[in-house]
């Protein structure tokens, strides 16, 4: 029932036309229940009253009975088609006029009455019993079983309503209890006073009362369909004048407010709740209007100061993008000047250090310049530090800017790894460090050759400085799912979970490491070109794993990542402008 009523709520329908339906459906189902109960109870009193009547008619015929058994029967004037009785002797007398007359005893008379009423189709009735006299009294299917009963149960009565000949009746039984006036006639058949001599049924044609029954319930059915369409359009018209009219003029002043042309002096003067809601709406349209205004007001002071933010903000961001270009164009012309006086210098150095170490072989006696030969290598490892230095700075700051082009190949990772081992082998050795390598003999991936390489020996590069002597450093390169993972492990100090972000921001430097600080975050850069993941696990305590990850693709024709290294060097770009932006004065 739930289900059907939320059913109905969600129908595209009037309010109205919901309504009606809603109470049509009530007021069918309660008229519907209350006339069936009517009709089932005028049809209950109409049985009833046809029941009387077969009582009346039988109670007549009793008392007509004991009248004539009273008197010991009756003479009647014989008429010509009358013959005479066999039951009963001396049943004929003749007056001194010559009248012939014929006795009739109750049962007779009984018989009689009936066959009259039977003629005239009002009713009739049968005298009947389970030890006849007359064979024609003989009873039939409903009276033997009546007879049965009124033996067996001491019923007073019994009603049925049969069909007959396709003809509804009433049929109506009671016993007939013998008497002393019986007596006379029935002593000879052993009755006693008290004993159920026999019954008389009374049969009543129902036609005409059923057809008064279904045409009470056809006036009633009429009368129902008048009174629901007569609700029904007495609701409408309510409904029109009372809601619907109202609603309307509601509606359309909602619709005039979304649009901007609502009126506070449309207002609906119906008394009542209309009038109410009405006014309740008009009050709030009035403090939304205020409140638009007042919101549009401060929309406006807040667009202009954020135009004037956005003007500022656009000027400083102009201002820190020619301060960055002019850095990075300051750092690349200094790194260019730098690094051709300090090749120069090296050059010379070099060439001093080969001299003087000549010198020395051919003239041993010449101790004394060993202390000066000491300081030109001081100076040849300090200038090949700063070479280097300015080297990375450049490296980045290409990066950076988006002017360096990676050159990708299918390159066997493990001989590059076996080349960057080499290249250290002779420090490890200097320190006593055992350099142990896990690699396959080929793992072929498509990368740029030599940028890999540099990020090879920058990590190896951490690890043998940081280990101490003796220690051992391992490398690690294997398949993982989609790509090629290369580790590098090594003995030092560890480094702590805060600073595995940080290990490769450029110029970062801890208490523990010594250098410039740009060798891992150039390394990151270059991983991040080939779309890799570069990273660190260390506890902080003893020991740490650099590791990088390569998509494992194969190149089919060289590609550049110069649009991916633009793409990193605006985003490092616009990191650094952020901070600047959003830094405290």
């Amino acid at each position: 029932m739930r289900g059907l009523l939320e059913k109905f709520k969600r129908l595209k329908l009037n309010l109205s036309i919901k309504l009606i339906i809603g109470c049509s459906l009530t007021l069918i189902i309660a008229l519907g229940i209350s006339f069936s109960v009517i009709a089932h109870r005028q049809e209950k009193l109409i049985m009833g009253q046809v029941e009387n009547k077969a009582r009346a008619i039988f109670k007549q015929i009793i008392i007509t009975r004991k009248w004539i058994a009273d008197h010991g029967g009756v003479f009647v004037e014989k008429l010509p088609w009358v013959k005479p009785t066999t039951y009963i002797p001396d049943s004929e007398i003749t007056d001194v006029s010559g009248k012939r007359y014929i006795k009739e005893t109750p049962a007779m008379v009984t018989k009689q009455l009936s066959l009259y009423a039977k003629d005239r189709e009002s009713y009739w009735f049968h005298i009947t019993s389970l030890k006849l006299t007359n064979p024609e009294n003989a009873p039939d299917g409903f009276e033997k079983n009546a007879l049965l009963q009124f033996e067996k149960n001491s019923m007073k009565e019994l009603i049925s309503v049969e069909t007959i000949e396709n003809s509804k009746y009433l049929r109506y039984i009671s016993p007939l209890y013998v008497e002393e006036a019986c007596l006379k006639c029935h002593a000879k058949q052993g009755y006693k006073v008290g004993d159920i001599r026999g019954a008389i049924s009374v049969t009543i044609p129902m036609d005409i009362t059923f057809a008064e029954i279904s045409k009470n319930r056809k006036d009633l059915f009429i009368a129902a369909v008048i009174a629901v369409l007569s609700l029904m359009t007495a609701m409408l018209l309510m409904m029109k004048k009372i809601v619907l009219t109202p609603m309307k003029k509601l509606k359309s002043s909602i619709d005039d407010f979304s649009e901007g042309r609502y009126s506070q002096d449309k207002m609906i003067g119906t008394g009542d709740e209309f009038e109410d809601l009405c006014r309740a709406f008009s009050d709030m349209a009035g403090a939304l209007t205020k409140y638009h205004d007042c919101l549009n007001d401060k929309i406006k002071e807040a667009t202009a100061g954020l135009e004037e933010t956005n003007r500022r903000l656009i000027e400083s961001n102009r201002l820190l993008n020619e301060a960055n270009i002019r850095k990075s164009d300051f750092i690349a012309r200094s790194s260019h000047e730098l690094r051709t006086p300090l090749t120069s210098i090296k050059g010379a150095m070099d060439y001093i250090s080969a001299k003087l170490s000549s010198f020395l072989q051919h003239n041993p006696e010449k101790t004394s310049l060993d202390d000066l030969h000491i300081f030109f290598e001081v100076i040849k490892k300090n200038s090949d530090r700063l070479i280097r230095m300015v080297n990375d700075m450049l490296d980045i700051e290409r990066i950076e800017m988006g002017t360096s082009e990676l050159h990708f190949t299918n390159a066997n990772l493990s001989y590059i790894i076996a080349e960057a081992l080499a290249y250290f082998q002779i420090h490890a050795d200097e320190k006593g460090i055992w350099l142990n390598a896990h690699i396959p003999d080929n793992l072929t991936v498509c990368v740029d050759e030599d940028r890999i390489k540099q990020v090879l020996i920058n990590l190896m590069a951490n690890a043998l400085k940081f280990s101490p002597d003796g220690a051992e450093i391992m490398i690690f390169a294997y398949h993982e799912k989609k790509s090629v993972v290369v580790e590098v492990w090594d003995d030092g100090p560890g480094i702590s979970l805060s600073e595995h972000e940080k290990v490769f921001e450029k110029f970062y430097k801890n208490s523990k490491r010594e250098g410039t600080g740009l060798g891992l975050a150039i390394s990151k850069s270059i991983i991040d070109a080939h779309h890799g993941i570069i990273g660190v696990n260390s506890d902080g305590s003893n020991g740490s794993c650099f590791y990088f990850k390569l998509p494992y693709t194969d190149c089919k024709t060289d590609t550049s990542c110069k649009e991916h290294i633009e793409q990193i060097a605006q985003q490092h770009k616009l990191l650094e402008i952020t901070k600047k932006i959003t830094s405290p004065c």
